[in-house]
């Protein structure tokens, strides 16, 4: 069986005006348009054309959640844990009250999750950098207060690892007992300059005047700075510090509201739950190409919640073999799915939900979608 699925976007603050209202071809609501929900998560389950929720179709119980994504400034830098932390630190919070501001664990899930780039340019912060490229960055800041006493928790510890290094740099950034060295660091960033470093001075700054004074700022100056093209993507990890700057994209992930927040937030922010999460070995997130001159692209993500795929149509009809719930989220063009007898015209900015039973989709016309279903 198939349905038609939509949703209203969400207003959060840091969502873009225009990026979704453009997707879809209409005009702009004149609030933030931030994120639309495809899933069964209760708090925002899509709709069903008929007039019911798609909750009420799984019963709750899908593995995933799809989204669209649209930023127009920087969304807080978090962390998520593994299913073994998830579930340690639900049953630590099992006295607190669900809407305790104090709560860090909303179930007892992981949150892996994969961003795949609709605009032209999508900016993210993702993972730590490796130590002896962030001292080179810290070199063209100068020698200040700030700047000196970060560069020496970077290079201290001689018994310590880059890993154990960064780790203890993010703790004392947060900790509340750094604000002046962070002050110091912001103000650097004004007058640096850097061949080798400019989007990520350039990114600093636009996080600063939109941050002044958040620690996090600086957290964000450890961070890989990436820069995604149309189709590109990044899988975030359990454990792997991560912030989405600018752009609008699709994304996947486990179906948990798990996060650690660690900065460029007003949100609550429990430093040491956060270190106790962290994944603070340094390194580059590899960037997931779309296949070059195939139909459909997989962006491979090592868990059981989820698998994405890209579809792109050209008038010729692409069969893609499903399994379990699955969704296609229309993202340009006409498109046309079917499959088991049913068929759907799916409009942008909308998608298909296939049922279980459904074991291929055909997908006709000429632009794009994304298929998500479990992971194999």
């Amino acid at each position: 069986m198939l349905l038609s699925l939509s949703n209203v976007p969400r207003d959060y603050a840091w969502g873009s005006a225009s990026l979704i209202a453009e997707l879809e071809g209409r005009q702009p609501s004149g609030a933030p348009e931030a994120e639309v929900w495809f899933g069964d998560h209760p708090g925002d389950p899509a709709d069903v054309a008929g007039g019911t929720t798609l909750d009420a179709v799984t019963g709750g119980t899908l593995p995933y959640l799809l989204k669209l994504l649209a930023a127009a400034d920087p969304l807080s830098i978090q962390v998520h844990p593994t299913i073994a932390q998830a579930r340690d630190g639900w049953a630590r919070e099992a006295g607190l009250a669900a809407d305790d501001p104090a709560r860090n664990y909303r179930d007892e899930n992981h949150k892996p999750e994969l961003i795949v780039a609709l605009s032209d340019r999508f900016e993210a912060l993702s993972g730590l950098r490796p130590v002896a490229a962030t001292l080179r960055l810290l070199d063209v800041l100068g020698s200040s207060a700030g700047v000196t006493a970060l560069r020496e928790k970077l290079r201290g510890g001689a018994d310590a690892d880059d890993a154990e290094r960064l780790r203890d740099a993010v703790g004392w950034l947060l900790s509340g007992n750094a604000q002046a060295e962070v002050d110091d660091i912001i103000s650097a960033l004004g007058g640096a300059t850097s061949e080798e470093f400019a989007e990520e001075l350039t990114a600093g700054r636009a996080i600063a005047e939109r941050n002044p004074g958040d620690p996090g700022v600086v957290v964000a100056l450890l961070m890989n700075f990436i820069v995604l093209g149309r189709g590109e993507g990044i899988f975030l990890r359990a454990g792997l510090l991560h912030a989405y700057v600018s752009g609008l994209g699709v994304e996947i992930m486990a179906a948990s509201d798990n996060v650690l927040r660690g900065g460029l937030t007003p949100k609550h922010i429990d430093v040491a739950e956060l270190l106790s999460v962290l994944d603070s070995t340094p390194g580059e997130v590899p960037v997931l190409r779309p296949a070059a001159s195939e139909a459909v692209t997989v962006y491979p993500a090592d868990v059981a919640d989820f698998l994405l795929r890209r579809v792109t149509l050209s008038g010729s009809p692409v069969a893609v073999e499903v399994s379990g719930p699955t969704m296609v989220l229309v993202t340009s063009g006409t498109v046309t799915v079917s499959g088991s007898g049913d068929e759907l015209s799916v409009p942008v900015g909308a998608a298909a939900f296939a049922t279980a039973d459904v074991a291929v989709l055909t997908l006709t016309g000429s632009g794009e979608a994304f298929v998500a279903q479990p992971g194999k």
